[in-house]
């Protein structure tokens, strides 16, 4: 079974790199000021849709390929080499605009974020996503993203967020550091997508399936043709819609290290480590396509779900700096 599911993939993945293969060679090779062919909105609206699929297809593939472990509980982080260098405990009764932007307002994917869905309640941010008919931007599905760009960015160290994820189907929630360096053509080394944690899996509970599970990724290259991809990591963490679970990232020059609850759920070195500051961010997405919601990697969101609205509850963000740099 295993085989045929490895043969599949490969299958899907050369497709996928023939496209675009394809697609590039339709670019012609000339200065930036040149004709190049582009896809009319309906195409591009089309070519978005075919994406979604794929990554849904080659994702339940990764799922049944690599199936999901538990942390390692032998390998755990070393706290005693660090030092804490940020923390937000969310306290208070707003955000605190000097750490955190609401950035990208407006149609994200299948939703749109609005800078209303998050706040803060009993000691954490709760990021809120639901239906809304009269939405700012119109009716639809409304969600948020919060990040620490050009306001607080750190290379190396060890990055950690306690949190509840969201439960239901179509969205998912991440932990994720990003950097404005990530374009196409740049190496991994200029800056890499972090994606400490996605939770797009509730949506197998339905089926009878283990629900219970988080992916840990890398990209860098931009989001074009150049765009690169690895998945780490799909493990479990405990009851994560209804507890408190931690998920953390130590990241040196050597690597990319994953953890649950401090116990190692993957490694990697994908694309060359980066080697640039990066930056925070929370957010939760709805799978779809220009503000309307679409089948993709997490399910289709609904409007009539029972499990709208949902929430992504954060306890805490913190970074810590290996001691000898911090000093």
């Amino acid at each position: 079974m295993k085989k045929t599911l490895r043969i599949l993939v490969a299958a899907l993945l050369c497709f996928c790199v023939l496209t675009a293969s394809f697609a590039a060679s339709a670019v012609p090779a000339a200065a930036p000021d040149e004709l190049k062919i582009e896809l009319s909105d309906k195409g591009k609206n089309l070519f978005d849709k075919f994406v979604n699929i794929m990554i849904d297809v080659i994702h339940r593939a990764l799922v049944a390929i690599r199936y999901p472990w538990k942390p390692k509980a032998d390998k755990t982080v070393d706290m005693s080499k660090f030092t804490k260098v940020f923390d937000e405990e969310f306290d208070g009764d707003t955000l605190n605009m000097n750490v955190w932007t609401h950035y990208r307002q407006g149609v994200r994917k299948g939703g749109y974020w609005e800078e209303s869905q998050a706040s803060l309640r009993d000691g954490c941010l709760v990021i809120r996503s639901e239906y809304k008919e009269d939405g700012q931007f119109g009716a639809g599905f409304y969600t948020d993203r919060i990040d620490t760009r050009r306001k607080y960015e750190q290379k190396y160290g060890y990055f950690e967020c306690r949190c509840i994820l969201p439960a239901a189907e179509g969205l998912w929630s991440a932990f994720w550091l990003s950097s404005e360096n990530i374009k196409d053509g740049t190496p991994g080394t200029q800056g890499t997508e972090i994606d400490v944690f996605e939770s797009p899996l509730f949506y197998r509970g339905k089926l009878g399936l283990p629900n219970d599970l988080v992916t840990s990724n890398l990209h860098y290259g931009g989001y074009e043709l150049g765009h690169r991809y690895k998945n780490v990591a799909i493990a479990r963490a405990n009851n994560p819609y209804e507890e408190f679970n931690t998920y953390g990232m130590e990241w040196n020059k050597d690597g990319y290290i994953f953890y649950i609850n401090g116990q190692e759920t993957g490694r990697s070195s994908f694309g060359g480590v980066s080697e640039v500051p990066e930056y925070m961010l929370l957010s939760t997405e709805i799978d779809g396509v220009d503000g309307v919601p679409f089948h993709g990697w997490s399910g289709v969101a609904k409007p009539d779900s029972e499990n709208y609205p949902a929430e992504f509850i954060v306890d805490y963000v913190r970074a810590y700096q290996y001691t000898d740099i911090a000093e």
